[in-house]
């Protein structure tokens, strides 16, 4: 079945095309929604509430771009939504513990990627958004200001804080690998 059968399918609001539609595409948009979420059981409820708002807009699509990154854009915008929700969003760390140390590029090297993800996993959840959005998903300063209703300062500090932590982390992976 091709993808604008697919999507034809889903507006007539077919279930079988409904359900081949979120087999193909929950996989990826589940590890979207893990970089997102604190853990599994939220990231599983973000990709839900995506889904539901695909289905219910999935109308409006205009065949013009990527199918994949329309849905990929509902489920960051809906994983943007959840964490406005969160209490945990003003949430602080110092970097005190994170001293700027220069890496040598064969560390990154060694790093496997689910390593990396676990480790931006562990970022606060300000770093982790900025982050994600910026250096994963490729969005600019402005446009995470826009989406997160903050300063296009804010992104970048919290960008570089993430980078500074991160590297912390890596050094102290490395310390323990050795």
């Amino acid at each position: 079945m091709t993808e604008k059968e697919l999507i034809k399918g889903c507006i007539r609001e077919d279930r079988y095309h409904q359900q081949e539609l979120f087999r193909r595409y929950a996989g990826k948009m589940l590890m979207v929604c893990m970089r997102y979420a604190r853990h599994q059981m939220e990231a599983e409820d973000i990709l839900q509430d995506a889904f539901i708002k695909v289905f219910d807009n999935i109308a409006n699509f205009e065949f013009k771009g990527s199918f994949e990154g329309w849905i990929r854009r509902i489920v960051i915008n809906t994983a943007l939504k959840n964490y406005s929700k969160k209490s945990f969003k003003k949430e602080q760390i110092g970097l005190e513990n994170y001293p700027d140390l220069p890496l040598e590029p064969e560390i990154y090297a060694h790093l496997q990627e689910e390593e990396l993800l676990r480790l931006i996993a562990r970022l606060p959840e300000g770093y982790r958004l900025v982050f994600n959005l910026n250096v994963i998903e490729g969005y600019s300063h402005k446009e995470i200001a826009d989406m997160l209703g903050v300063q296009e300062s804010t992104s970048r500090s919290q960008l570089v804080k993430a980078r500074k932590m991160l590297q912390g982390m890596i050094v102290e992976l490395q310390k323990i690998a050795v």
